[in-house]
């Protein structure tokens, strides 16, 4: 008889040909529902799990199981992971980590880096970070000073750390890293300090840098191929041609270019390509940087080994609005136009949400998912470009009456966009998406700034204010249909849904609102079946994992974010904050700074 012998899961890994561990082990455990090991749940950026103990009949007695103050104020973005009996949590800076027994709540292991506070005053939008990831018995945090850390799971202790940036330039980090295959991701965060975007892979066991690739500036800075890397012309993929970006830039301003990629990652292990965005061209005065300012505003699917773009997509050619587009690309195999596709759908700052094939790099729909969206009529099928209405320009180059010092009043959305890093969920068994959005329109007046190393170069003075003629409130919760580029069902709210959605197989979709409900709504219809109002306002990630038999929903509430840094940084004047100070000034009412995990479950 043959013994039978359980492979350690890494080995198991190694004996696959072409795979590595870190991509085995993470395909493996995604599939587990009853663990969360990354921050979307999976790859793909769903946020949806099978679990279905918590459902739409019973959610509503759902009580509160247990507590964790983080001891840090200021904006928490993002959520915890849970890997076996295990919940690991982080914070704003300092970015301290915490894994906490799931068994009695006790904290196994903190870690809490030494940081130089002078890299605060050079975080744009408040101190956040969006999260940990985990792969093959390592965390790995993103400090905001761009330090990137491997942390042992079990005991907390450094395996190795790496510096991606440097913050006496601008350059810090905000967003969470992302394990794919051997190797982990992080961007780079500064686009209001004139940094350079780019996109780092390093290896997951030594940090070593495998490769570094660039948003703007020289083909080979950007890993690009002048005759292979396709992006959308004249109503088909064609190659990009030389010197692509160098073409929309004056001069060497590329070199000072933003197009920062400080969002969420996604990846298809098939076709091995990864999916992010890129922000918003440096400065926000756009007279001053005529042309198509690429490959800021981007989204950019790039081979996970080499960095080798294979397509990209320009959504703002000259970005006037501040219009980042680093928001998540969600990769759903659904059928658009009666075709089965593997589709990519990003619901972009701009308004418009962008269903395109994953594959080859198409555009099949790009429609708008607020009403209210005014700056562009619609987007051009065939060139791909947003048709600006003049009335809303604000850059001499568009429109010959505006430029600096002109206030260009009623443009919708806001800076902020319809949509900010707050990610949407998928939801597979009706194939719907179900995204928090920002219901918010602006004044925006651009004026000449110079450019300092580390310094603000931002160059535009902003009012924002809910959208008018509307519902009165500044959000709305949506389910959106990517294949006919439609509004399923709307939910207004108060104030921006600035937290991340979660959907179920137990048929409830989860969020939390800026004044701290955290809500419960049929995937059907969005009807609200049960809220708890949480010790400050959400601007985290609702999750869901099951331990000994139980579900639990987890979400991080603490003010703060850029539609929060009123609260969070003390801020008075109407437009400090880069506008959201004005706009959100009602908060103060509603909600105070705190950060608080609450974890609920049922009775």
């Amino acid at each position: 008889m043959r013994a039978k012998f359980k492979w350690p899961l890494a080995l198991m890994a190694l004996a696959v040909p072409g795979l590595a561990a870190a991509n085995a082990e993470l395909a493996k455990l995604q599939k587990d529902p009853k663990q969360w090991v990354m921050q979307a749940g999976n790859f793909y950026n769903w946020r949806y799990s099978e679990l279905k103990q918590i459902n739409k009949d019973n959610v509503k007695n759902l009580r509160v199981a247990w507590q964790f103050s983080t001891g840090v104020l200021r904006g928490h973005e993002g959520g915890p992971l849970v890997i076996g009996d295990t919940l690991y949590i982080h914070t704003p800076f300092p970015n301290k980590v915490f894994a906490i027994s799931l068994d009695d709540y006790t904290i196994k292991w903190k870690y809490e880096p030494k940081q130089d506070p002078s890299v605060i005053p050079v975080m744009c939008c408040d101190t956040v970070n969006r999260g940990l990831a985990y792969a093959e018995g390592k965390i790995f945090l993103q400090q905001a000073d761009t330090t990137l850390v491997a942390l042992d799971a079990k005991t907390g202790k450094e395996i190795w750390k790496t510096v991606n940036g440097n913050p006496k330039i601008g350059e810090t980090n905000t967003n969470a890293p992302h394990v794919f295959k051997d190797k982990v991701f992080t961007g780079i965060s500064g686009g209001e300090f004139g940094v350079r975007g780019f996109m780092a892979a390093y290896d997951i066991n030594t940090g070593k840098q495998v490769w570094k690739c660039y948003s703007t500036g020289p083909d080979n800075e950007m890993c690009f191929d002048p005759d292979k890397t396709m992006t959308w012309t004249d109503g088909k993929m064609a190659p990009v041609g030389k010197d692509s970006s160098l073409k929309t830039w004056q001069g060497d301003q590329w070199k000072i270019g933003g197009g920062t990629t400080w969002g969420w990652y996604s990846y298809d292990p098939e076709l091995n390509l990864m999916y992010y965005g890129s922000g918003n061209p440096s400065t926000w005065n756009p007279t001053q940087r005529p042309g198509d300012n690429k490959w800021s505003m981007t989204i950019f699917a790039r081979d996970v080994d080499t960095g080798k773009a294979k397509w990209v997509y320009q959504m703002t050619p000259h970005d006037e609005w501040d219009y980042d587009g680093v928001n998540e690309m969600i990769l759903a195999d659904i059928t658009v136009k009666g075709k089965k596709r593997k589709a990519l759908v990003h619901f972009d700052r701009n308004g418009f949400a962008y269903t395109m094939d994953r594959a080859s790099g198409e555009l099949l729909v790009a429609e708008k998912y607020d009403p209210k969206v005014n700056w562009a009529t619609h987007v051009d099928m065939k060139t791909g470009r947003p048709q600006v209405v003049a009335k809303y320009a604000t850059s001499k180059h568009t429109s010959p009456d505006r430029g600096p010092d002109i206030n260009v009043k009623g443009i919708c959305p806001a800076a902020l966009g319809s949509k900010d890093q707050q990610p949407a969920a998928f939801n597979p068994k009706n194939g719907l998406f179900y995204v928090p959005t920002n219901h918010v329109c602006m004044d925006y007046e651009p004026f000449q700034v110079e450019y300092v190393a580390g310094q603000p170069y931002v160059g535009a003075t902003l009012s924002m204010y809910p959208a008018p003629n509307s519902h009165g409130g500044m959000g709305n919760f949506i389910i959106w249909d990517a294949d006919k580029g439609k509004i399923v069902a709307s939910k207004p709210e108060k104030f921006s849904v600035w937290s991340g959605a979660l959907v179920t197989a137990g048929d409830v979709a989860f969020y939390g609102t800026l004044d701290g409900w955290i809500k419960a709504v049929d995937t059907k219809d969005l009807k609200e079946l049960w809220k708890f109002k949480t010790p400050s306002g959400i601007i985290g990630n609702v999750t869901t994992w099951e331990y000994k038999g139980k579900q639990y929903i987890g979400v991080l509430s603490g003010i703060g974010g850029w539609a929060g840094i009123g609260l969070a940084a003390g801020l008075e004047k109407d437009t400090d904050g880069l506008g959201a100070v004005g706009g959100y000034r009602e908060l103060a009412r509603y909600t105070e700074l705190g950060g608080v995990l609450t974890v609920f479950s049922l009775p």
